[in-house]
């Protein structure tokens, strides 16, 4: 087997990994939002530390740089509000559009860019914010009623947290070592999730956490750990198009796990449209095509 199919291969199993996620999600947060994704985010920075530990090459520096824990702290915080967001999102909605609807970060990153870094936005990927809208439009708008559930508002707002969180991560890569500035994030993200534990859902009975048990592991060790791991060794070698095509198959198996363990059903309508926002996912990541080189004549 190639290195770009071994690549490929472990990118398939991230999306399977972060897919199936949102039915932990959905069956654990039964002990609070906040204690959940807490302890699970936490748990997530603590699986990394070995391999920070093991990746240094010289002991003599500090483990983290300056630069690597202000990173760390910025996306962090982002992560806690898009991680919590998304949690009190599936209290209220399915796992399974909870999954399509978060995919939208990937068309919400370059808006976000143009606004934050003045980056230029293709054409096609305001196609693909309108196809998004006429997707949302039919997935969580109901015939009667004609308005958007709570749930699903506030995993909208999920995406949103999402793509600031990866255009602050944009913003420090290139000076980071990506596991350090992960594992830090991670840990941030859960301190904050703790303290916020102990303030709104306090208090704390570790009896209750403790029926939670597998779902927290799931998320913490299996999705944030072994997931992000996976995500970094396969993009060291895949084609940075196919990952983030094959990563967006995250959705998909986001609703095959919530049909398949949660007995969700979804309507032809919602079906149709997370077709359309799946579509839309696909096509934003599509690459430019360049302009043909002209032949210099002497």
């Amino acid at each position: 087997m190639s290195k770009k199919m071994k690549a490929n291969m472990l990118l398939l199993i991230t999306a399977i990994i972060w897919g199936t996620a949102f039915v932990a999600q959905k069956s654990g947060g039964e002990i609070g939002s906040f204690t959940f994704n807490g302890i699970r985010t936490f748990i997530g920075g603590l699986v990394l530390l070995p391999f920070v530990f093991k990746g240094r090459k010289d002991k003599t520096q500090p483990v983290f740089s300056r630069t690597e824990i202000i990173g760390g702290l910025v996306c962090g915080a982002f992560l806690f509000v898009a991680a919590s967001l998304q949690q009190f999102g599936l209290a209220y909605t399915t796992a399974g559009k909870a999954a399509f609807i978060t995919t939208l970060y990937v068309v919400f990153c370059p808006i976000l860019s143009l606004i934050v870094h003045k980056k230029k936005t293709r054409p096609l990927v305001w196609l693909c914010v309108g196809l998004d809208i006429i997707g949302l439009y039919l997935l969580c708008m109901t015939d009667a009623s004609f308005s958007i559930q709570i749930g699903d508002t506030l995993v909208i707002l999920c995406a949103v947290a999402f793509a600031a969180q990866m255009v602050s991560v944009d913003n420090f890569i290139d000076r980071v070592d990506g596991l350090k500035l992960s594992c830090i994030q991670f840990l941030f993200a859960g301190l904050l999730g703790m303290i916020c534990m102990f303030i709104f859902e306090g208090p704390v009975s570790v009896s209750n956490i403790m029926t939670a048990w597998f779902p927290i592991l799931y998320a913490g060790v299996i999705s944030c750990g072994i997931g992000y791991t996976f995500q970094v060794l396969g993009q060291r070698e895949a084609d940075p198009t196919i990952a983030a095509l094959i990563l967006c198959l995250e959705s998909v198996f986001g609703v095959l796990a919530g049909a398949i363990l949660l007995h969700e059903t979804m309507t032809m309508r919602e079906i149709l449209g997370c077709v359309i926002m799946f579509a839309a996912v696909v096509i934003s990541n599509l690459p430019e095509k360049k302009a043909p080189e002209t032949a210099v004549t002497e």
